[in-house]
């Protein structure tokens, strides 16, 4: 292993599998469900005709034309969409940057604490959201929280885990992101069925 470096692991390490534990691993581990549900929702909601129709009406004009001439060519071309779309990813990766630090100095609990409130608030924004501003102000806070989320949540569940547990108990982080995405999924399903 080039530039790696080999840790033995100590015979006497005291982690055991614990209920609590185990429980507190999965708990952590559903802070990826913040951030499939919204994965899920900025998919499935820019395809709502209604969606289209409340915040960019262009794209919802130019969606219709095409269908009527069976264009599908460049359907969503639109830079405030793209803003839309896109600003919660830009905002993950730049507040990641500060959760890092934050993370080091305050701890992964108070980390995982400020992602959840800031999603909580990008998540009232945007549920309020009267104008493509207020939605993307609101997709702001979102990605911050899941930056702060993305950063911490895998580094608590590797520091609770048991080392031979610990792999195991950190995929659930990555399966809690899918089970978001899918639950919206569902749902959208559910309402084109209706």
């Amino acid at each position: 292993m080039a530039g790696g470096v080999v840790v033995a692991a100590a015979s006497g390490y005291p982690g055991k599998m614990t209920p609590y534990v185990c429980f507190t691993c999965i708990v952590a581990a559903m802070g990826g469900l913040i951030f499939g549900y919204d994965i899920g929702i900025s998919g499935g909601v820019t395809s709502m005709d209604h969606f289209l129709r409340k915040f960019f009406h262009s794209v919802y004009k130019q969606e219709h034309e095409r269908a009527q001439s069976n264009n599908q060519y460049c359907t969503f071309d639109s830079v405030p969409l793209t803003l839309f779309t896109s600003s919660l990813y830009v905002a993950a990766l730049l507040s990641s940057f500060v959760a890092s630090s934050f993370t080091k100095r305050y701890g992964r609990k108070l980390s995982m604490l400020t992602g959840g409130a800031l999603f909580l608030v990008g998540a009232v924004i945007n549920a309020a959201a009267m104008n493509i501003a207020m939605l993307i102000v609101g997709r702001l806070f979102l990605g911050a929280g899941v930056g702060f989320s993305i950063q911490s949540v895998p580094l608590y569940v590797s520091e609770m885990a048991p080392y031979k547990y610990r792999g195991a108990l950190n995929v659930l982080f990555q399966l809690s992101i899918t089970i978001g995405i899918l639950c919206w999924k569902r749902f959208l399903a559910n309402e084109r069925e209706s």
